[in-house]
């Protein structure tokens, strides 16, 4: 079942929720403020994905600038940064969307259509 990681508050969480809703998508919905994904599974993602660290990261938002994790980010170990993102749910690029091995950040829809239509 695909896992839909999002933020209550998010005018592009709701985006991405509305066009999951109109194009069909089954998926199980978790607010990533109130219950971020485990450390474990954060850390499975990053080292499974060919992505950049910082593609995981929330660099627009106010928890991030305020950590100066913008410095800090290129000598994060994938540990800390795992243990930093399931600490804080506002850290993380949002929505996200996971099933299985596959993961998205963010809300475009042509990549969710690419990823997330059956």
């Amino acid at each position: 079942m695909k896992k839909f990681y999002c933020y209550s508050k998010c005018s592009t969480c709701k985006k991405a929720q509305k066009w999951l809703d109109a194009n069909g998508v089954e998926y199980e919905s978790q607010d990533l403020v109130e219950q971020p994904p485990a450390k474990a599974d954060i850390l499975k993602w990053l080292q499974n994905s060919p992505r950049p660290l910082k593609y995981f990261f929330n660099t627009s938002g106010q928890h991030y600038r305020e950590q100066n994790l913008k410095n800090k980010l290129p000598s994060l170990t994938l540990a800390e940064a795992a243990a930093l993102l399931s600490s804080d749910g506002k850290l993380i690029k949002r929505p996200l969307m996971v099933e299985g091995d596959k993961l998205t950040c963010g809300f475009k829809e042509e990549i969710y259509a690419e990823n997330w239509l059956d």
